[in-house]
């Protein structure tokens, strides 16, 4: 998490994207350096049958589903080093 944070303040800093595209590539590249994008596709895709989820704009949707799956999986890997 600390990650994506640090790169989309650096990429902000450096003005080379407008902010959407900043968000889509941290949040790609956090997924790639995880390996994440299956789960990240398959949390999209479960969230496109919720109501809740039915009105966000793509921005929102991606960054609610980047933070979903990295908990996921932080807490799966807390899981294993306790066991």
């Amino acid at each position: 998490m600390e990650i994506f944070f640090y790169n989309y303040i650096r990429q902000i800093k450096n003005n080379k994207m407008g902010h959407y595209e900043d968000l889509w590539y941290d949040i790609a590249d956090s997924l790639k350096q995880h390996g994440l994008k299956k789960e990240f596709d398959a949390q999209l895709k479960k969230m496109e049958q919720q109501d809740k989820h039915r009105y966000k704009d793509t921005r929102d949707r991606w960054s609610y589903a980047h933070d979903k799956v990295l908990k996921k999986n932080k807490e799966k890997d807390e899981k294993r080093e306790t066991v």
